[in-house]
């Protein structure tokens, strides 16, 4: 269990999702951010609960797809995302909207459930039961909330202009760090993919 919920922050990626929602946090009271986050970590969690749960039905029964391909594909998206992160440091891309719910449903799809985390849900089946792996999501989803929050609440701490810069630079880094790891993820999900569809 505990190497599952490390693999599912480590994909959920708290750092960068701070840095993505780093402009509406400009524009939104302290109130507001968190009840939009919230918001939008419940919808993540029910998304992973479905796919936890069903998943398997979906792929093999609904779709009549294999889903050692989805596996591959997720893999492939996890090492282009590992790839920008360190390359380039992907910025915030997030835009104010009207509506606090419509902006929940956009930090949720597709800034918190991804190709590689509904792997990840789908792959916790195998190895954890239903109460272990509810438990490891609920888990995954609060600590990415405090850490995220945590973040906030540090930055918004910092006076001095020179040290909220230096601050942004240091979690930009920390972003390009963490893509060595998530490419690493989504290298062992191509590697085990073709495996288990081939040998």
């Amino acid at each position: 269990m505990f190497s599952l919920l490390i693999s599912f922050i480590v994909m959920l990626n708290p750092v960068a999702l701070f840095l993505y929602l780093q402009p509406i946090m400009f524009e939104l009271n302290a109130a507001e951010f968190r009840k939009v986050l919230i918001k939008a970590s419940f919808i993540s969690f029910l998304i992973y609960l479905v796919f936890f749960i069903f998943g398997d039905l979906l792929f093999t029964k609904v779709f009549q797809i294999n889903f050692e391909s989805f596996r591959i594909f997720g893999g492939i998206v996890l090492f282009s995302f590992a790839y920008f992160y360190i390359v380039k440091g992907q910025k915030a891309m997030l835009k104010m909207k009207e509506s606090l719910d419509d902006l929940a449903n956009e930090i949720a799809l597709p800034f918190m459930v991804g190709a590689g985390t509904i792997s990840l849900a789908i792959l916790m089946k195998e190895q954890l039961d239903y109460t272990w792996g509810i438990i490891t999501l609920v888990l995954s989803m609060v600590i990415c909330f405090f850490v995220v929050m945590g973040l906030k609440f540090f930055r918004d701490k910092l006076k001095n202009d020179k040290f909220r810069i230096a601050f942004d630079k240091n979690m930009e880094i920390a972003v390009r760090l963490n893509g060595f790891f998530v490419g690493a993820i989504g290298i062992n999900m191509i590697n085990t993919g073709i495996r288990n569809m081939y040998f």
